[in-house]
């Protein structure tokens, strides 16, 4: 956080300085946007093949295929869920949430992409519908479905209590991708990444600017759709923060399960090219 106090006097010219104008770093004018008829289209089109059920507390894993839809439902109380993508041919391939946030912002809603990491960087999954998307921005700054916060761990858990908690988060999917990809947990471990927080409401403190988070509006019925670019592996944690209206790392919390229903069609369909860089980094 930045000091109460500064150590060092403002120029005379601070407050002009401060004036000048914000410049998106990333504009997306030019970036191609996914045609969300075509995407209702096979969605009409599609049947449903699976359910996954997500205990509380725990994480599950699902394959769907590239052109098909996954669809997490909070189907009882209020529940946040930690979200992983990875591609199934090649774990390297996973969800990229920092480069996603810049491109896209700090929350997402229908039409946003999730992007994966380097050097693919192709959009793995399309958000096609969100019935939280009425929340907007509240009063303190918040909205749901955030790229921001990098999961609960046990790490950062040990860190600031000294004490152990194994269902945060970050260990509910390494062992739940151990355990679809029948790997340990030591090899699992290190392609769990920084998530999409599925229902979560948070923000940024007005004062302090530090990362907070709030009762989630989320309702039982209440889902987030996504249409798959390219075939993937969706792991899903059910926060032990419950709807994280108040803390996330232990048992106080009351949890419920998510539920991930994948639908499937026989349309063909054009899975999501890898970036076209030559990768050659000016050598």
């Amino acid at each position: 956080m930045k000091p109460d106090q500064p150590a060092f006097a403002p120029p005379a010219d601070a407050d002009a300085r401060r004036r000048k104008p914000a410049v998106i770093c990333y504009p997306t004018t030019s970036l191609a946007h996914p045609n969300l008829d075509v995407m209702q289209a096979r969605r009409d089109a599609a049947t449903h093949r699976d359910t996954c059920i997500v205990p509380a507390r725990d994480a599950r894993c699902t394959t769907v295929p590239a052109g098909s839809f996954f669809r997490i439902t909070c189907p009882d109380g209020s529940q946040v869920g930690d979200l992983n993508l990875w591609a199934a041919d090649d774990l390297n391939e996973h969800f990229y949430s920092g480069k996603t946030r810049a491109l896209h912002g700090t929350h997402l809603s229908t039409g946003d992409r999730l992007w994966s990491r380097f050097p693919k960087m192709r959009p793995m999954a399309t958000i096609t519908e969100d019935t939280l998307d009425w929340y907007g921005w509240d009063a303190d700054g918040g909205s749901v479905h955030d790229v921001i916060g990098t999961r609960c761990d046990p790490y950062t858990g040990r860190l600031l209590s000294g004490t152990d908690y194994h269902y945060c988060c970050h260990s509910n999917l390494t062992r739940a991708l151990a355990d679809h990809m029948q790997m340990s947990l030591t090899e699992a471990e290190p392609f769990v990444h920084d998530v999409l927080n599925v229902f979560m409401c948070t923000g940024f403190t007005a004062d302090t600017h530090q990362y907070f988070m709030k009762a989630s509006p989320v309702r039982a019925g209440d889902y987030i759709e996504f249409m798959a670019e390219i075939d993937l592996i969706v792991g899903l944690s059910a926060c032990p923060g419950g709807d994280c209206g108040d803390e996330h790392t232990s048992d106080k919390a009351t949890c419920h399960p998510l539920v991930i229903d994948v639908f499937e069609n026989d349309m063909s369909f054009a899975r999501a090219e890898p970036n076209a860089y030559d990768q050659s980094h000016g050598r």
